[in-house]
C-alpha cells in the first residue's frame, strides 16, 4: 500500500477487552480497556498505525480507562491528501442483513460458521440511508435540523454501533440524541412525546439489538411517529445504504466523525417512560399514590435491558422486589436467554416466584418489547395463557372487540375467546408487525380491534399507538390487580388467574422445523419459497381427499387442519428455508396421528428434513 499522509480517526474496539472487568454503574457500564489484545491486533511502526494486514473493518473502538467510565483515544494513520476510498473495505450482501421489519447481523467474531458482516462501517452506512431516507419522508425543506434518538440493549457490541450510527445520522447533516441503555419501546415513544427539556419529539429513533438472539449478534429497528418501519422500508434503506458503503471515503468517514462529535446529545429519556407507566397504574387505581402497597412481584431480566422495571416501575407503586433477579445488563447473558418463549427462562421465573412466595412474576426479553407473567402457584401467564389474559382485560374495557393473533394460537384460545369472553378471534399469520398491521387494518374497514398480539409474547394496544410494548402489557395486568384492589376484590394474583379460568389448553404440544437443503437436486436451482408452497400444495390436496381431517375455513398462512381432537399448521418461515409445523392434541396418540398424516402427504420431498418427524411418529 503506498505511503499515505494526514489523519485519519478510528475506532478500535476488541470485544474481548470489553467483556472483562464489567460493572453496572447506573445505567451505564464500566468499561475497563486491554492492552495486551489491542498491542497484539495493531502493528505500530514509529508511533503510527501500520496499515499492512488489517482490514479497515478491524478498526474498532479503542477506550482508554478514565475513572469508571470512557475516554475515546485516537489511532493516527497515514493517508493520502486528496479524497481516498477506505482502504480493505469488506465485500458485504446488505440485502442479507434484512429479517423483515428489522435489520440484524453478525457484529462480534468468535462463533464459527458466523463471519462478521454487521462492522462499524457497515453500521454506519445503514445509518446514513435512514437518515436520507428520513429527510425524504418528512419532506424536510432546511427550515429545522430533523433530531434522531439512539437507543440500545445490553449487547456487547452496542457502544461501538451506537458510535457509528451517530456518526452515520450526524454526517448526513441530522442531530443525534443517544439515550444510551433503553427499550425498543422507550424508543418509539421518543417520536410521540412532548417535551422540549428532553428534546422531544425526535422525528426518527433507532433500538441497536437483536432481541433474544445470542450475544454475537445485533441489530436496528427504526420508528418515526408513524411506527416501526416495514419491510419495503428496510429494503429501501438497505439498497441505500449498499452504495453509500461502496463510495465511502477516508476524508468522509473522518467528517463524519467530526460532525457526530459536535452534534451528540444525550437525555436520560428512560425517566420519562418510565414515569409514565407509573402513572398508568396510579390513575387506573383512582389516582392512589402507591396502589399496589404490600406486593410482591419478582422480576427477571434476563441480564437484558428489562431490569428498570423493579425499581423505576414497581418500588414507586409500593411493590416489594426482593427476589427480583439478573437485573443487571450483561450482554453476554450468563443466565438465561432473555427470552419469554425459552422454557430454561420461564423455569426460572417460575422457581424465582415459588422460593420468594411472590405474588406475581414478570420476564421480560432482551429489549423489553416481549414479556409473560408467573402466578403465585407457578402457573405462566405466556403463549395462549397471555393472550387469554389479555383477552379478558381488554374485553373488559371494549366488548365484542376483535382479538387479533398469530396463527399458532390453538382453538381452545378461540373458543375462550368467542364463547366466554364474547369477542371475535382473528387469527392472523405470524409475525408482530403482520399481526400489529392487520388490527389497524381492520380498524381502517370498521372492525373495531384493540388488541394485537403474538404467541411470542409481542402485544400491541390501540390504546398505546398500537406499539408492542413488554412492560405496557405488565402495565395492563398490574392495572387490574390495582383496581381489583381498590375495588375491594383482595391481593395476590388469583385476580388474574380467576380471568382464565375455562380456557381449554392441549395436553400435548408439539413444535417440529423441517428444513429445505437449498443445494438439493429436486430444487432444480429454484428458490426454497417455490418448493416451500410445493410442498404445502401437495398437504392440501391430500387433506382433501382424508374424511378424518378438516382444512380449516379461515385461515391466512399455510396449512390448518383439525382432526383426532387437535389440530396442525404447517407453514413457510418468513425468512428461513424452514417449513415450521405446530401440533396440538389431546394426547401424545393423537398427536402422532396428526404427524402421520403430514408426513404421508410430504414424504417424496427429498429436499424436505423430516427426520424429527419421522423419529417422533416412530419411538411414539
Amino acid at each position: 500500500m503506498s505511503a499515505m499522509s494526514g489523519k485519519v480517526v478510528h475506532n478500535v474496539f476488541v470485544s474481548q477487552c470489553y467483556l472483562q472487568n464489567r460493572q453496572f454503574v447506573g445505567t451505564q457500564y464500566r468499561r475497563v480497556s486491554c492492552a495486551p489484545y489491542v498491542r497484539n491486533l495493531l502493528p505500530f511502526q514509529g508511533g503510527k498505525l501500520a496499515w499492512t494486514g488489517i482490514s479497515s473493518m478491524q478498526l474498532r473502538t479503542l477506550s482508554k480507562q478514565q475513572g469508571p467510565f470512557v475516554k475515546r483515544g485516537t489511532v493516527h494513520c497515514n493517508v493520502a491528501p486528496t479524497t481516498s476510498a477506505v482502504p480493505s473495505i469488506d465485500i458485504v450482501d446488505f440485502l442479507k442483513l434484512q429479517n423483515g421489519s428489522d435489520i440484524r447481523g453478525v457484529a462480534v467474531a468468535g462463533v464459527e460458521g458466523e463471519p462478521v458482516n454487521l462492522t462499524e462501517q457497515v453500521a454506519e452506512a445503514i445509518a446514513t440511508a435512514f437518515a436520507r431516507w428520513l429527510v425524504e419522508k418528512k419532506k424536510a425543506d432546511g427550515s429545522r435540523r430533523l433530531r434522531v434518538s439512539i437507543g440500545h440493549d445490553s449487547r456487547i457490541s452496542a457502544l461501538r454501533l451506537q458510535d457509528a450510527i451517530s456518526q452515520g445520522i450526524a454526517g448526513a447533516g441530522l442531530d443525534v440524541v443517544q439515550y444510551g441503555l433503553a427499550s425498543t419501546p422507550a424508543m418509539f415513544n421518543s417520536t410521540l412525546t412532548e417535551d422540549h427539556g428532553f428534546l422531544c419529539p425526535v422525528d426518527g429513533s433507532i433500538m441497536i439489538t437483536a432481541s433474544h438472539l445470542p450475544y454475537n449478534r445485533n441489530g436496528f429497528k427504526f420508528f418515526t411517529n408513524a411506527g416501526g418501519l416495514g419491510k419495503a422500508d428496510i429494503k429501501d434503506i438497505l439498497e441505500r445504504a449498499a452504495v453509500i458503503y461502496n463510495n465511502f471515503t477516508v476524508e468522509g468517514l473522518t467528517n463524519s466523525k467530526e460532525k457526530a462529535s459536535a452534534s451528540i446529545r444525550r437525555v436520560d429519556y428512560m425517566t420519562i417512560y418510565t414515569s409514565n407507566l407509573v402513572n398508568a397504574v396510579r390513575k387506573a387505581a383512582g389516582n392512589i399514590e402507591k396502589p399496589l402497597e404490600g406486593f410482591h412481584i419478582v422480576v427477571d431480566a434476563g441480564n437484558g435491558a428489562g431490569g428498570f422495571f423493579a425499581a423505576k416501575v414497581l418500588e414507586p407503586l409500593g411493590v416489594v422486589t426482593t427476589g427480583s433477579q439478573f437485573l443487571e445488563p450483561d450482554g453476554l447473558f450468563p443466565n438465561h436467554i432473555p427470552n419469554p418463549e425459552d422454557k430454561t427462562a420461564m423455569k426460572a421465573i417460575t422457581q424465582a416466584v415459588l422460593d420468594n412466595k411472590a405474588d406475581l412474576g414478570i420476564i421480560f426479553d432482551t429489549d423489553v418489547d416481549r414479556s409473560a407473567a408467573v402466578d403465585s402457584t407457578g402457573h405462566e401467564f405466556n403463549r395462549n395463557r397471555l393472550i387469554a389474559l389479555m383477552s379478558a382485560i381488554v374485553l373488559e374495557e371494549h366488548p365484542g372487540t376483535t382479538i387479533v393473533t398469530d396463527s399458532v394460537t390453538s382453538d381452545g384460545l378461540t373458543t375462550f375467546i368467542e364463547k366466554k369472553l364474547g369477542g371475535k378471534h382473528h387469527r392472523f399469520k405470524r409475525g408482530y408487525k403482520n399481526v400489529i398491521d392487520e388490527a389497524i387494518r381492520l380498524n381502517s374497514i370498521g372492525e373495531e380491534s384493540h388488541l394485537a398480539i403474538e404467541t411470542s409474547g409481542h402485544g400491541a394496544l390501540k390504546e398505546n399507538n398500537w406499539l408492542d410494548d413488554g412492560a405496557y402489557l405488565m402495565v395492563k395486568i398490574l392495572n387490574k390487580l390495582a383496581s381489583a384492589r381498590a375495588s375491594g376484590m383482595g391481593g395476590g394474583s388469583k385476580v388474574l388467574t380467576d380471568l382464565v379460568e375455562g380456557l381449554q389448553e392441549a395436553a400435548f404440544a408439539v413444535e417440529f422445523r423441517l428444513k429445505i437443503n437449498q443445494n438439493h437436486p429436486d430444487l432444480k436451482g429454484g428458490s426454497f419459497r417455490n418448493y416451500g408452497e410445493a410442498v404445502l400444495k401437495r398437504l392440501e390436496n391430500s387433506i382433501e381427499s382424508n374424511p378424518k381431517l378438516q382444512k380449516a375455513s379461515v385461515n391466512y398462512e399455510g396449512v390448518r387442519v383439525s382432526g383426532f381432537g387437535g389440530w396442525f399448521l404447517l407453514r413457510l418461515s418468513l425468512h428461513d428455508p424452514v417449513l415450521p409445523l405446530n401440533i396440538e392434541a389431546p394426547s401424545n396418540e393423537d398427536a402422532v396421528k396428526l404427524g402421520l398424516a403430514v408426513l404421508a402427504a410430504v414424504n417424496d420431498f427429498s429436499a424436505l428434513d423430516k427426520s424429527a418427524l419421522d423419529k417422533f411418529v416412530q419411538v411414539s
